[in-house]
């Protein structure tokens, strides 16, 4: 991967890499390219990519991928998606997670329809928690999905991840107490502080499995957030998006200027 192409890196202490660019076109030709550049490398060693994606400005932000010269340089029949979190919402919902990936990135790309693992919308949301976890250890058991010989948790290949204005990552909440379970793969929650309150979602030991986790910031109104989760220390309880630190894996921060501009330091990037 050329650094320079990509925007400037920074090694941020104990919290992963920080790639910084100009504009968000600039960030979303670099996520393509990482993307597309794993997916190359992953095919070849395994035969298969498993992605596991969020909502929120993630999807426009993987635009590129749709385009030259990403589009065709993915073998996008070996792709494998998930989702880190989904609402509990039918899949054509607006709220829909699946619909807006749909939308905006699935119905433009040729991953085969068996390739695309959304919840059964029909079910409570323990039920599909319990559903989704089911239908994960089947791709364990048929190789499509690894197992971390590590944690003993699901190792998918990549994880893009945004974050919340309040710090939360997939449906994990600050102070909400799923942030703390270890034992599931996919739990619920029936009381989303954000709406819609019934959603499920991968747990920790799930997200920090992950061989490569993506982490999307952009916009100005994520900048005070950015500051507290990488340079305050005073505040002893971690936010989520602090939790996700990858027990054998990469974490890689794209953002933009705007949302990096409370950083010390920032203007120099």
């Amino acid at each position: 991967m050329n650094q320079a192409a990509m925007g400037e890196a920074t090694s941020v202490k104990d919290k992963g890499k920080l790639l910084v660019f100009e504009n968000e076109e600039e960030l979303m030709v670099a996520l393509a390219k990482y993307t597309s550049e794993l997916s190359e490398k992953i095919v070849k060693e395994r035969g298969a990519f498993t992605v596991v994606l969020s909502g929120g400005s993630l999807i426009k932000c993987l635009g590129k991928l749709v385009e030259p010269p990403f589009f065709d340089s993915v073998e996008w029949a070996r792709w494998h998606i998930f989702w880190v979190d989904e609402r509990v919402v039918p899949l054509d919902h607006p709220e829909s997670n699946y619909k807006l990936a749909y939308d905006g990135f699935l119905s433009k790309v040729p991953i085969p329809p068996g390739h695309v693992y959304a919840i059964n919308d029909s079910l409570s949301p323990e039920d599909a928690a319990d559903d989704y976890e089911t239908g994960l250890k089947q791709l364990v058991h048929s190789g499509v999905v690894d197992i971390s010989a590590v944690t003993s948790f699901p190792n998918f290949d990549l994880m893009l991840l945004g974050m919340g204005p309040d710090g939360h990552v997939a449906s994990l909440f600050p102070g909400h107490h799923l942030i703390h379970e270890n034992q599931r793969w996919v739990t619920y929650i029936k009381d989303s502080p954000k709406p819609p309150p019934e959603r499920i979602t991968f747990t920790f030991p799930v997200i920090n499995s992950a061989s490569n986790i993506a982490l999307v910031i952009v916009g100005a109104g994520k900048a005070d957030m950015m500051k507290r989760v990488l340079c305050d220390e005073q505040h002893s309880d971690l936010l989520p998006v602090q939790m996700v630190s990858p027990v054998h894996g990469e974490l890689v921060w794209f953002t933009d200027k705007e949302a990096s501009s409370k950083l010390p330091g920032s203007s120099l990037l």
